[in-house]
């Protein structure tokens, strides 16, 4: 099973991190999409340990980043465990995960 999650607003953080603990727990593949000011999960640890557990599991839409987060964010510090795209990305998540949840 490989769950999809796109984030689209920085307020779903608990339930991302829960989710996301859940999957792996039951061995399940996942992939997180932020978006929107939902890229600004990556001001909190929490999103930011996940990331770094499973690399490459979480994509970012680059121009979100610059929109809301661009103060906050160092993409550079990030680039080895997450992509930084666009909403291809999104689209890549959509087509190969079996179940995709919106926030």
């Amino acid at each position: 099973m490989q769950l999809g999650i796109v984030v689209t607003d920085e307020s779903y953080l608990e339930p991302v991190v829960g989710l996301l603990d859940a999957a792996h727990e039951r061995g399940w593949l996942t992939a997180c999409f932020l978006t929107d000011t939902g890229v600004n999960l990556l001001s909190h640890d929490d999103c930011i340990e996940r990331a770094r557990l499973r690399p490459n599991s979480v994509s970012l839409c680059e121009h979100s980043v610059q929109k809301h987060a661009a103060e906050a964010i160092d993409l550079k510090a990030h680039a080895d465990f997450i992509v930084v795209g666009g909403q291809y990305q999104n689209a890549e998540l959509a087509r190969k995960c079996d179940q995709v949840l919106v926030f």
